[in-house]
């Protein structure tokens, strides 16, 4: 590889990230709506730039109606010992409606479509059910239940994915086998620094979140970009170290914004003189808010991108794309 390699991965979910916590009658609604409507602009300009990038899509999001759903899911559900985070607890309080036209917040089949239509555009999983895998309660033998549901789930579209993202970066090592098992060859896994390591998101400290927010703007973690010695393998697995949260635009932080696109913009150049891997990632939910204003940053990291492939020959490459890379 010459001229280093960009990868973008998404944790496309909508409500199903956060149907623990974020009620969708405060606001919430309109929220989802402009994401829904962001999406086809991003994967337009990911098409026109030649821009590989991976989807992982939650497994709920997949099916067209209710009743589909609930004929798919798997028999061995998560058993979190606090069971307000399962987003089974969202479905058997039937708080979901019937179809995408009724409930565009928990179902998605005519965005996903139009992921898997867009030219260099990977669908991957973001497992079935945003499932937990560090959290009290569940197991390794559910996980790989609900990997195969989200499977199925992509067989709909012809697709068997070969990534993935786990819900809100719970990586755990012990359910590679699960992953292999369930024919997943690559996963993303965290950055090193130390507030990156996410054992659970329902006690995390205030200073983990803090530093992990700083790092955005400034510089005090470690290296972000890194080469293809340093994508280690496991029980037959990928290990895809991210790089880089773009974190959403926030109308209050005008020069930490600049500050921020500045920062992943240096991070890029780097990765491409090195010859080195630069892995970006966000959900596409966060451009749910002052949508112009995020699509405005990411054209800047696209343009950028352009330049260095002009440059150095930087290349833009899917999850699914290197793991094939680096099986050969």
């Amino acid at each position: 590889m010459t001229g280093g390699c960009l990868v973008i991965s998404l944790d496309f979910e909508l409500h199903w990230g956060g149907s623990e916590k974020w009620p969708l009658n405060n606001g919430y609604k309109e929220y989802f709506r402009r994401t829904r409507e962001s999406i086809p602009v991003v994967l337009s300009m990911f098409e026109q730039a030649g821009m590989n990038v991976t989807w992982a899509t939650v497994g709920f999001l997949m099916h067209e109606n209710k009743a589909q759903l609930v004929d798919s899911l798997p028999a061995d559900q998560p058993t979190y010992s606090d069971g307000q985070i399962s987003a089974y607890n969202y479905l058997e309080n039937d708080w979901v409606g019937e179809s995408e036209n009724e409930d565009p917040y928990h179902f998605a089949h005519s965005l996903v479509e139009l992921v898997k239509n867009t030219h260099g555009q990977e669908l991957s999983t973001h497992s079935f059910s945003h499932y937990y895998c560090n959290e009290k309660g569940q197991t390794a033998d559910q996980f790989y239940h609900d990997l195969s549901a989200a499977k199925n789930a992509a067989h709909r579209y012809g697709v068997s994915p070969k990534s993935l993202v786990f819900p809100r970066n719970q990586y755990n090592a012990e359910y590679l086998k699960a992953c292999k098992k369930a024919g997943i060859e690559i996963v993303r896994v965290n950055p090193l620094d130390w507030w990156w390591q996410i054992d659970s998101t329902q006690s995390e400290s205030k200073w983990k979140r803090l530093n992990r927010g700083a790092d955005a703007y400034f510089a005090i973690g470690g290296k972000t970009s890194f080469a293809a010695d340093q994508i280690k393998k496991e029980e037959g697995v990928w290990l895809l170290p991210a790089s880089r949260l773009l974190r959403p635009y926030n109308p209050k932080e005008l020069f930490l914004n600049n500050l921020k696109i500045k920062k992943i913009k240096k991070e890029m150049t780097i990765a491409a003189r090195n010859n080195e891997y630069y892995h970006l990632w966000w959900h596409p939910h966060n451009f749910g808010n002052y949508t112009q204003e995020n699509i405005n940053g990411l054209i800047e990291i696209v343009n950028h991108f352009n330049a260095l492939h002009k440059e150095y020959g930087m290349q833009s490459k899917s999850m699914g794309q290197i793991a094939s890379d680096l099986n050969q």
